[in-house]
């Protein structure tokens, strides 16, 4: 890929992003240039990939094939209003920040612009991300596929309509956090019958990975494979039954369902 990646801002999922990029040699280093209000952190960025430090958002905006806006969403006006008149014609603005639609990122551009919009989640901070990715009709598509590359470097990335991006929120978003409640809920469990905690972190953890690999290398339903584990009579067939009286799906749905909802209010 011989393109200049820009980015404004250098938080965490910037470095994820970056990282990936680097280490899939999509680019070379000196092609990511980065901005950001902190020198400290554009430093740090430096030392950490050898990307190039931008001294200002418009000098990012002027060089960049590919702009990748990894601001907060009350940070857009202010930052867009700034580069709207930096951007050239054909670069790619790729948005991260949750609510923000093609329709009101045009708006603040003041004009029709090529938008791809991604939502990530923060496993991609250890290369296991997955992204959605919601292109405008302006983005053409081999230039959605440079888009895919750089997704995919850290994790995993589908192409989705824009009206599933709450949804999107919702599941893949915000799921992280409801997945390390029920590792902490495990290792209690663990820690309540005397195993160690550092021991029960370590075996809840790997087995949820191990758990998530199976269904994605395997294709098999999920229903499946808890089946191949549950043996009649057996162990995992008893604790199924508490989780099913407990109502763990029907909270994980319902958790799922107000994520999605809190997205869709915060896109209004």
């Amino acid at each position: 890929m011989d393109k200049i990646i820009g980015f404004i801002g250098s938080g965490n999922m910037a470095n994820a992003i970056v990282g990936g990029i680097i280490n899939a040699n999509l680019v070379p280093s000196i092609n990511v240039v980065c901005s950001d209000h902190s020198m400290a952190k554009l430093e740090d960025f430096h030392n950490r990939y050898g990307i190039t430090i931008a001294t200002s958002n418009s000098e990012v905006a002027n060089k960049s094939d590919i702009l990748i806006l990894s601001v907060k969403p009350q940070f857009y006006p202010e930052v867009i209003n700034e580069i709207k008149d930096q951007v050239k014609e054909n670069t790619i603005i790729v948005s991260i920040a949750a609510g923000q639609k093609i329709e009101t990122i045009n708006k603040l551009f003041r004009k029709e612009v090529k938008i791809v919009r991604a939502m990530p989640n923060t496993p991609a901070l250890v290369a296991e991300g997955m992204t959605a990715l919601s292109p405008c009709p302006m983005v053409l598509p081999e230039e959605l596929d440079l888009i895919c590359n750089i997704f995919n470097s850290f994790g995993k990335c589908e192409v989705v309509s824009e009206k599933l991006m709450d949804v999107v929120t919702g599941l893949s978003g915000s799921s992280p956090a409801f997945i390390f409640m029920i590792i902490e809920a495990m290792a209690d469990g663990a820690v309540l019958e005397g195993m160690p905690r550092d021991k029960a972190y370590k075996f809840a953890a790997q087995t949820v990975l191990g758990s998530a690999k199976m269904v994605l290398e395997t294709g098999k339903h999920p229903a499946h494979l808890k089946d191949m584990v549950c043996s009649p009579g057996g162990t995992t067939i008893e604790g199924v039954s508490v989780l099913e009286e407990k109502g763990l799906r029907a909270s994980m749905i319902k958790a799922v369902q107000a994520a999605t909802k809190k997205s869709k209010d915060l896109s209004k």
